[in-house]
């Protein structure tokens, strides 16, 4: 094959390759710069391609050779080694730094009948007791919502906690309106921060996000399943955020009582079409794990403010005439399971799928009804710039104030 058969790129002159990144001299581009093909050359790739190949597969053994140094990348980018320390290996702990020295946030919802223990189980959770604030009100004519905002710090690692809890659900005489006051709290929170990303000056940052992250829903261990409530609020939920059924107090029923009522809960969950959130299987690194806990739920939780001495440990636990029950020994409630799932394997995967999933569907939405993403005519094939859209807005106000004026 002759020098102007050669496919352009394809390697680099030796005096180009020994040119250190940051020298004076004019050496090849630093990746990042695709090599310019020339299109009368096309038809010559092609036949060496559609040839032996000899020339190709000679340049791409010397590539080989040569440590990749001259040769083309798997994307068709250049790909350079520099003979010296540059520091570019630097960039995922350059990256870490800035996202510890932000800090993070993440909100909890915690919905069920009064008294079925929602606040023990967040102060379990955390493993800290939290102000008292009293949600037992059987008086109240509507569910009510309340968040609670805190500052954690462990070891270096600073968390601003969002603790959502409501009052009065499911104590009304009419419960078919019990979870609006849910669903419009959440789709405040997605408002709030559709409103601050259209600023423009905005401040976004992730403790200031008070989106709901994840929503556990505490099932009453009395009954024979789900009530008509909780499949109702449950679909609801599903739609808006990361949903995650628990069956609390179960230690108020036996084992086989419990198996029982976990199979009978998610089959009405799978027959009702309720879209709970499953634990991501697509990291192989905890793959197996994610997938053995998913067949566990809904969990069976036990949570307690008293500690007992368990040989030279204090445990959280719950004491019987009959006996103890530990709340982080996994023979007696999958209490460890929740708080490993949730906290420490999967807490960033409920915060990307709040932003990309749930965000995303409300925003699509609100900004369709704002009228972006559509032109004059209601052709939704055809998408508006911001741009078309203020000037047919600008136009139907001026419209109007011209109707007004007459």
């Amino acid at each position: 094959m002759s020098s102007e058969d050669k496919p352009t790129g394809a390697s680099s002159t030796p005096a180009a390759a020994n040119h250190p990144i940051g020298s004076h001299g004019t050496g090849p581009a630093i990746a990042g710069n695709k090599p310019v093909v020339n299109p009368l050359s096309k038809p010559k790739i092609t036949q060496a391609l559609n040839g032996t190949g000899n020339a190709l597969k000679t340049s791409a053994h010397q590539n080989s050779a040569n440590g990749g140094q001259n040769g083309n990348g798997s994307n068709g980018y250049r790909v350079l080694k520099p003979d010296g320390y540059v520091g570019i290996d630097s960039l995922p702990e350059q990256f870490v730094s800035r996202i510890v020295r932000d800090g993070f946030g993440f909100n909890i919802m915690c919905l069920g009948q009064t008294g079925v223990g929602k606040s023990t189980l967040l102060d379990s959770l955390f493993n800290m007791k939290f102000p008292d604030v009293s949600t037992r009100s059987h008086n109240l004519s509507a569910v009510d919502v309340t968040a609670h905002n805190y500052d954690l710090q462990e070891r270096n690692i600073k968390l601003k906690l969002g603790l959502i809890e409501s009052k009065g659900f499911g104590d009304q005489i009419n419960k078919a309106d019990s979870y609006k006051s849910v669903v419009e709290y959440i789709d405040q929170q997605f408002e709030r921060y559709l409103q601050e990303e259209l600023k423009i000056h905005r401040n976004q940052s992730p403790v200031n996000d008070t989106r709901v992250h994840v929503c556990l829903y505490l099932i009453s261990p009395v009954g024979h399943g789900l009530r008509a409530i909780d499949l109702v609020t449950m679909r609801e939920l599903a739609a808006k955020c990361n949903l995650v059924p628990v069956i609390a107090k179960s230690d108020t029923i036996t084992k086989a009582e419990l198996d029982k009522l976990r199979v009978k809960i998610m089959s009405e969950i799978v027959t009702n079409g309720i879209n709970i959130y499953h634990f991501p299987t697509d990291d192989n690194d905890v793959a197996d794990l994610n997938g053995k806990n998913n067949a566990l739920l809904p969990f069976a939780l036990v949570a307690s403010h008293e500690f007992v001495r368990v040989g030279s440990k204090q445990m959280r636990a719950r004491q019987y005439p009959w006996g103890t029950v530990q709340v982080e020994n996994e023979n007696h409630c999958d209490f460890v399971r929740l708080r490993d799932m949730i906290l420490r394997i999967n807490m960033e995967d409920l915060r990307e799928t709040t932003h990309s999933r749930h965000y995303e569907l409300y925003r699509r939405v609100r900004l369709e009804q704002m009228g972006f993403g559509t032109v004059a005519g209601g052709d939704s094939t055809k998408n508006a710039s911001f741009q078309e859209t203020y000037e047919q807005r600008r136009a139907a106000h001026l419209t109007e104030l011209q109707r007004k004026e007459e």
